[in-house]
């Protein structure tokens, strides 16, 4: 698999080499020069999760790692559920909460975690992340106790779920935490900065498992193609896929699939209020605004480091801008749209619900829509309560770590604070 950098086409890398880059030159993202189809995509649908997102995976990697590798670091990975849910008629939910930190980075941070056991070979490695919410969690407990390695996260103080933090703040050992006195666009500011420090790269084998990192981009494609196979056959080529989005690597991985030759008619990126994408696709003028704290909170992000991924192969013709759709959803619909689920049965958290409206915006008479459920509503206990004016019952991957100590410490938003202590006690 060959990739190049967005910002900077002469950084020409590997699959492997862009794995363990993370980021490249000029803060600029890796993406495949090309992907090519993959033949008689009926029978690859016909196969179970793990076989097919095996060949998927050797599919876009290519020679750099033999198939029976893939296969095996597939099967430690993907080892738990994906399930469609049909909500109503033709409208199915597509759950991706079923692994360990009931989040859809599970796919992504447990992939990631393979990658880096397969391609380290021993050397120091040091997981540098932000997370809006769910990423934590889910690196986290992908590289705990990994040897080797150790993982810092930097999460914006306040302005994630408890039930979010618990679940990677109460890990220690190898897992660093530190709680920001900032936004997400903060935090992932410092992690962006660190990657352009020469020295904190060097001493501290710097690397990313945010969704800018190829691994985890590739993993998730592996359940788009779940979804169509779970969809009865007849609705598969009208399929309309709505995906919550946030820093757009989700939505990135639902276009690669379709790319490869995925029968899906149509793809929806609902935001929330920070709305940057969808005023850029109306206006095509990028101007993000402060972020905005939301009931969506894994979704506030202004300044969404996939877009340039997608904006690549949406520009290149690779998928039609005609195809595309992004709207945002305010709180006050958001509430009103969870109601509106609620009613058939069914109970969504603030992120899935914005994927539902999303959907239901723009899907075509006759069409399978699908939206995703990203995260457990348990995740979301005391918002989801409040309006719906239920009583969840709690996980038990989350009761465990809702007991348990936080062991974050603060910061303020500085990146030489930062860089001292991460040299102080990690170097």
């Amino acid at each position: 698999m060959q990739l190049h950098n967005l910002k900077d086409a002469t950084q020409q890398v590997s699959f492997i080499e862009a794995v363990k880059t993370g980021l490249g030159r000029n803060q600029g993202v890796f993406f495949p020069d090309s992907l090519a189809p993959i033949a008689d995509i009926d029978a690859l649908l016909d196969l179970d999760f793990v076989t097919r997102s095996s060949k998927i995976l050797s599919h876009l990697i290519g020679d750099e790692l033999p198939a029976d590798t893939v296969a095996e670091m597939v099967q430690n990975a993907f080892n738990f559920d994906v399930k469609l849910v049909e909500v109503e008629k033709d409208i199915y939910c597509l759950e991706l909460f079923h692994g360990p930190t009931l989040a859809f980075k599970d796919f992504g941070g447990r992939f990631m975690a393979e990658c880096l056991a397969q391609f380290s070979q021993g050397e120091k490695v040091t997981i540098l992340t932000a997370t809006s919410g769910d990423t934590g969690a889910a690196v986290a407990h992908a590289f705990y106790n990994k040897p080797n390695i150790d993982v810092v996260i930097l999460y914006p103080k306040g302005k994630i779920s408890l039930a979010q933090q618990k679940l990677f703040t109460t890990l220690g050992n190898n897992i660093h935490c530190y709680a920001v006195d900032g936004s997400f666009d903060d935090c992932q500011s410092m992690v962006k900065q660190a990657f352009l420090d020469d020295e904190v790269k060097e001493k501290l084998g710097l690397n990313s498992a945010n969704s800018i990192n190829i691994s985890r981009l590739v993993a998730q494609v592996c359940y788009y193609f779940e979804a169509i196979a779970q969809l009865p056959k007849a609705q598969r080529a009208k399929a309309h896929i709505s995906v919550p989005s946030g820093n757009f690597g989700n939505v990135c991985a639902a276009m690669i699939g379709a790319v490869l030759g995925m029968p899906v008619a149509k793809l929806s990126a609902t935001t929330n209020q920070n709305d940057t994408v969808p005023r850029f696709l109306q206006n095509k003028e990028w101007a993000p605004n402060a972020t905005i704290e939301s009931l969506s909170n894994a979704m506030d992000v202004s300044k969404p480091n996939n877009w340039p991924r997608v904006q690549h192969m949406l520009d290149n013709a690779w998928f039609s801008y005609d195809d595309f759709y992004s709207s945002c959803v305010d709180e006050e619909k958001t509430k009103e749209v969870m109601k509106k689920i609620h009613q058939t049965g069914y109970v969504a958290e603030p992120h899935t619900a914005i994927a539902y409206q999303g959907l239901k915006e723009n899907i075509a008479p006759g069409s399978a829509g699908i939206f995703l459920a990203t995260a457990h509503p348990a995740k979301f206990k005391e918002s989801v309560e409040e309006i719906l004016e239920i009583e969840l019952p709690m996980p038990k991957p989350l009761a465990d770590a809702l007991a348990k100590q936080c062991l974050a410490e603060d910061i303020v938003c500085d990146y030489q604070l930062l860089r001292t202590e991460l040299l102080k006690k990690l170097a």
